[in-house]
């Protein structure tokens, strides 16, 4: 009888659930089986999982869909220059990811060794999360310095923003969310002006602090009302980043007059994960590592796989938890 297993399984919407399932092997030329010891929950598998956005399989689906952040130790190895006995990031294209499982396969080119030193491996986890920031950074590149911006969103991918575009010094940095803890962390981050949008108005402290809006608005959060309030934000000729995917698979209607009377600009990237050298994961590895980014506060929730319906209604709701980001361990 095959080894068994355990994995996060979708069997229907908005309803994730530890089962077990034959452990898989790996037989194609270029593939890795890794054993899997962390896996975070990313703001995308929360639209896929609990809004259905972005689903690309009739559940049940696939075992350990749509995972893609995680870290663990090389089992197997039919790729040339990784190691058996290699600890590493993962970060595998989540139409194909497994990173929800003890173990998970993927193409070797999706693993990176992760450093030697004193960071600890649940915080070089964080690398995964951080890379897609700075390759959405470097495929968009824009020169913030001396301008005002704001992030709308302050969960990792948020604060991540918030550390990158104040390093590559952005005179006014004004950011928003609903957490006060994750406000907290912003203003450790780089943060000028915090703004709770439960308690204040996002667009009237924008209007008080500019002549006529932010020169560049981030768009981190993944919803259909960030996404309008995004072009509210912007000043005329100002730039977006519409980072966060929306909450919904449907088509999301804008104000294309605004837009357009404006003379906006307005961007978004994919594909972090097939970028020549994986380049972005390594920077983001060697931020963590070097210290430049302390991302440990980070890390406020980890629960066993076994209860992974229980993480993905915190992370669904990490106002209330006073969450950061949720973790699974194995």
């Amino acid at each position: 009888m095959a080894e068994l297993m355990r994995t996060g399984q979708v069997m229907a919407h908005n309803d994730i659930r530890c089962v077990e399932v034959p452990m898989p092997s790996i037989e194609s030329e270029g593939e890795v089986l890794v054993r899997t010891t962390m896996a975070s929950i990313c703001g995308s598998d929360l639209h896929v999982v609990c809004f259905g956005a972005g689903l690309r399989f009739d559940p049940p689906c696939p075992h350990g869909y749509p995972g893609h952040e995680g870290i663990g130790e090389v089992v197997r190895s039919n790729h040339p220059g990784v190691e058996e006995g290699t600890r590493v990031l993962c970060f595998p294209n989540a139409l194909h990811a497994e990173g929800f499982s003890e173990y998970q396969r993927m193409d070797g080119r999706y693993v990176l060794p992760l450093p030697v030193g004193d960071v600890t491996e649940p915080e070089l986890l964080m690398a995964q999360q951080l890379g897609t920031v700075l390759y959405a950074a470097r495929q968009r590149s824009i020169d913030v310095v001396g301008k005002t911006v704001v992030i709308i969103g302050q969960g990792s991918a948020g604060l991540f923003w918030t550390f990158w575009l104040k390093r590559s010094g952005a005179a006014r940095l004004i950011t928003a969310d609903r957490s006060k803890v994750r406000l907290e962390q912003s203003a450790r981050f780089g943060a000028d002006v915090t703004v709770n949008v439960d308690e204040v108005d996002l667009g009237e402290v924008v209007g008080e602090l500019t002549d006529d809006g932010a020169d560049y608005v981030v768009e981190a959060v993944g919803r259909r009302d960030a996404l309008h309030q995004s072009i509210e934000l912007a000043r005329p000729d100002g730039e977006l980043m519409w980072f966060g995917l929306p909450d919904t698979g449907d088509s999301v209607p804008i104000s294309f007059d605004k837009f357009f009377r404006k003379r906006l600009s307005a961007s978004s990237t994919y594909g972090a994960q097939d970028e020549g050298d994986a380049v972005s994961f390594r920077a983001a590895l060697d931020l963590i590592a070097s210290g430049h980014i302390d991302v440990g506060p980070l890390l406020s929730h980890v629960f066993p796989v076994e209860q992974i319906s229980s993480a993905f209604e915190m992370a669904n709701d990490p106002v209330s938890a006073g969450a950061l980001k949720v973790s699974l361990s194995f």
